[in-house]
């Protein structure tokens, strides 16, 4: 049975290789998985998730949203997932057939996630990229659209907002995993935030989300220890009832 922290992935935001391993030794006993982006492997390079391995049992999120032709998101799929990453991320706006060539290419057996609709992302944003009236009015649709194709190419899961669990679960299976990003609990909510579709980590894991990322209210707290602690506590609550 998975234990609160393992519901939780931390993102390791910050541009340099002394500050993420700050954050792993602090964060190690009270995360499951630790989130590598754009900003830290491209500041970093590919020594981190060896350092993260070395000092951690947490998993290792590789989040680079793979997003090119569908021969460079394979082969640079390979070359990620030769490092032993628990998941990464491959956009799914090229559609089924590059989603399915990286799943048919995954000697590693890393779990592949589907990114369908970022979180920053709302209904006039669709409309200024030329989205149809159907997915500007209900992104919930356009979600699902999106998962159905990675469903059906085989990948693991999706990452979608936490206002699309219970949808995703109901339709694609409990098996299928949902990771959430875009959690704010309720204390740490602020005026300005660049994450727009968000959730509190009680109501992603109540919908049903296989994990949760939650980055700015532990990073940014005095205490990081008690503010995940705060968060663990909120998904002890929903996974009790």
């Amino acid at each position: 049975m998975k234990r609160p922290k393992d519901y939780l992935i931390f993102p390791l935001d910050v541009p340099t290789y002394e500050e993420a391993i700050q954050c792993v030794e602090t964060l190690k006993d009270h995360v499951g998985v630790f989130k590598v982006g754009l900003e830290l492997f491209v500041s970093v390079g590919p020594k981190i998730l060896k350092a993260i391995r070395e000092r951690s049992a947490a998993g290792i999120f590789l989040d680079l949203k793979f997003h090119d032709i569908p021969a460079t998101v394979k082969n640079a799929f390979l070359a990620a997932s030769a490092y032993g990453v628990t998941f990464a991320t491959v956009h799914c706006d090229e559609g089924k057939g590059l989603l399915r060539s990286v799943v048919e290419n995954n000697p590693s057996g890393t779990k592949i996630l589907a990114v369908t609709v970022l979180t920053s992302l709302e209904s006039k944003d669709l409309k200024d990229l030329g989205y149809i009236d159907k997915y500007v009015k209900d992104i919930t649709e356009l979600v699902m659209l999106k998962a159905r194709m990675a469903k059906e190419a085989g990948c693991s899961g999706v990452v979608c907002s936490g206002l699309e669990v219970e949808k995703v679960k109901a339709e694609l299976g409990r098996d299928f995993l949902v990771v959430t990003p875009g959690i704010r609990p309720t204390w740490s909510l602020v005026g300005e935030d660049d994450q727009k579709r968000i959730i509190t980590p009680y109501q992603a894991i109540k919908g049903g989300a296989d994990y949760i990322v939650v980055g700015r209210p532990i990073r940014s707290a005095e205490k990081p220890i008690e503010a995940t602690k705060r968060v663990l506590d909120e998904i002890e609550m929903a996974i009790s009832e």
